[in-house]
């Protein structure tokens, strides 16, 4: 395969992202929020929202380690296992149990409430979690949809090397080359996860007039002699430009986010993302109301 040969000039970066600082989901999930809507607004639509917990290694334990019920209504979760194994469960009927490699993608949309918890098999033999979720918004006429639940597989995930010993991508939603992600979405939305490794000038093709967000998990990008994306960093990058030009990579682990941004109102309350502040106080009510269910056995 050839490299894919750009049309327009590359995407500047507008600045990189950090958080050096963690906290608790439960009791299982060490998470650093590295973007949030709440801070970046629509800079970063149609993603809401990115928590990378771990990697910590875990002793083993026959506790229960995660997080009990929430809830969740107007957008989409995303999680995704380096290390580790995730067992989920939500009031639609949705669940599964998801290690290296796999993907759970929830649509909560009109609300549901979920479980999530490490594998009981992880916990009692104990070692390394690595996690990522992402958050999606969904468009107004999609909030209220049905619940979904989408179980992905390491070997259901289309995978390619790069050209000219870059390293490799997995697509696990939207399109690259010939590839096309498993995963069912509202919006165009593009999730490559990405091992870059070359020190030679590589063009990574992305849609023009896109968000794009490069987070970069492991080692380093180098995007310009003066800008480089470390661990736990992400780089957000202007919309204009049909690709990024990545002048070198160490040993990275990343996650290309890229997608046609929802230009709407966002009113967002904890776990619940909608338009209006009146939809957010009708989403407290019905979660209180028992509307959205619950999990069961």
């Amino acid at each position: 395969m050839l490299e894919m040969k750009p049309k327009t000039p590359a995407k500047k970066l507008h600045r990189i992202q950090r958080n050096t600082v963690s906290h608790w989901v439960g009791n299982g999930f060490p998470v650093r929020t590295l973007f949030s809507y709440s801070s970046l607004g629509s800079t970063i639509s149609p993603f809401l929202l990115f928590d990378y917990a771990g990697p910590k290694e875990f002793p083993p334990t026959e506790k229960r380690l995660g997080v009990g019920e929430h809830p969740h209504r107007g957008f989409e979760t995303v999680t995704i296992v380096y290390s580790g194994e995730v067992e989920h469960r939500d009031s639609s009927g949705g669940g599964g149990k998801i290690g290296p490699g796999d993907v759970q993608w929830m649509t909560a949309a009109s609300g549901l409430v979920h479980d999530e918890f490490h594998s009981q098999n992880f916990a009692r033999h104990g070692g390394i979690f690595e996690v990522v979720q992402l958050w999606v918004n969904l468009p107004a006429k999609d909030k209220m949809s049905p619940p979904r639940y989408q179980n992905i597989l390491n070997d259901q995930i289309p995978f390619m090397i790069l050209p000219n010993g870059q390293g490799s991508i997995r697509v696990i939603a939207g399109k690259y080359d010939d590839l096309i992600g498993p995963a069912m979405t509202f919006t165009p939305i593009h999730v490559w996860d990405l091992l870059l490794k070359n020190k030679k000038p590589f063009n990574l093709v992305v849609p023009d007039d896109r968000t794009a967000l490069l987070a970069v998990l492991k080692g380093s990008v180098q995007i310009n002699s003066s800008n480089t994306i470390r661990a736990a960093e992400v780089g957000v990058f202007d919309g204009t430009g049909d690709h990024i030009s990545i002048e070198s990579s160490k040993n990275a682990t990343a996650l290309l986010l890229c997608g046609e941004p929802i230009n709407e109102p966002i009113a967002g309350s904890g776990p619940f993302v909608m338009n209006t502040q009146s939809e957010i106080n009708q989403a407290i009510a019905d979660y209180q109301s028992d509307k959205m269910g619950h999990v069961t056995s």
